[in-house]
């Protein structure tokens, strides 16, 4: 597997197995799906390529082909855990330092303001400590959804 030791993603799939649960989710041989860091909405979870990539385009078929059922295994347990009428899916892999192509599920609940609908939700994004998530809150969460996508 193919890692940059400045990238983000590729230091944390590294060491995989010393990951909060936050961090590891659910992976296979090529996808790890995570809980968004600096996010004040509960399950929103990024999608990560288990090799370094920085465009769709460089994806190989077999990375291809577990995208889409993984898009809609996460959105299921997403549902599941957070009681989600929807989820979004968006890729921009434009951040300075997450240059890693990651695909953001987003969960949309019924309650969610109308001003934080569709792409506005990246409001809830790149907040400050004080208003993001607490750890202990994205690995309750990662816990719910492990289980939801074993069972």
């Amino acid at each position: 597997m193919t890692h940059d030791p400045d990238c983000f993603s590729c230091r944390n799939d590294a060491r995989l197995a010393d990951l909060p649960p936050r961090e590891r989710i659910a992976h296979d041989e090529h996808w790890r799906a995570a809980h968004a860091l600096g996010t004040a909405l509960p399950g929103w979870l990024v999608l990560v390529p288990r090799r370094h990539v920085t465009t769709i385009a460089e994806l190989t078929d077999a990375e291809a082909a577990g995208l889409g059922a993984w898009q809609v295994r996460l959105s299921r347990a997403l549902h599941a855990v957070t009681g989600c009428e929807k989820t979004y899916v968006a890729q921009f892999a434009e951040a300075a330092g997450y240059l890693h192509v990651h695909f953001h599920i987003v969960p949309r609940s019924p309650e969610l303001a109308p001003e934080l609908r569709g792409p506005r939700v990246f409001g809830l994004l790149g907040r400050d400590e004080d208003e993001a998530l607490t750890a202990e809150r994205m690995d309750e969460i990662a816990v719910a959804l492990t289980a939801a996508l074993a069972g």
